[in-house]
């Protein structure tokens, strides 16, 4: 049998009007470690990740990229304690759509400097990621 090599991350890439303030907004408010590769180019460590596979619908598919349509994403981020966290970036001056309860969990989304929505949420379902129990919202990620 043969042994594939393995996967070791993901790198997922953002398409920003205005890259300097998402990176600043990553590295100072929501406190991601990086690496500098100089000129200002950071590189985030991101938390522990899943991936879902949702359908696609038509509407929401055609968004251009040159030389070939890119494919559908967003990006969630999940949390341990959604009312807290909102509460610390609030304080922070970060803008949160209203929470919604579902099956599924609490969400709200908020905005980059650049206009990208980004999804938070706490999910009531279950996860491949081990939140810890009691672990102190302020700390985050």
């Amino acid at each position: 049998m043969l042994e594939l090599p393995s996967i070791i991350g993901s790198h997922i890439l953002l398409y920003s009007k205005d890259p300097t303030a998402d990176r600043e907004f990553f590295r100072d408010i929501l406190g991601f470690r990086s690496v500098d590769l100089g000129l200002g180019w950071l590189i985030f460590a991101l938390p522990p990740a899943e991936l879902g596979v949702h359908p696609k619908e038509e509407e929401n598919s055609r968004k251009d990229h040159p030389k070939r349509e890119l494919q559908g994403a967003e990006i969630h981020f999940m949390c341990d304690d959604l009312h807290a966290l909102v509460k610390i970036l609030k304080s922070k001056n970060v803008e949160f759509s209203p929470v919604r309860k579902a099956n599924w969990g609490v969400s709200t989304t908020f905005k980059l400097p650049s206009g990208i929505i980004i999804g938070l949420y706490q999910p009531s379902h279950r996860t491949t990621i081990d939140f810890k129990a009691g672990r102190d919202a302020s700390s985050i990620w």
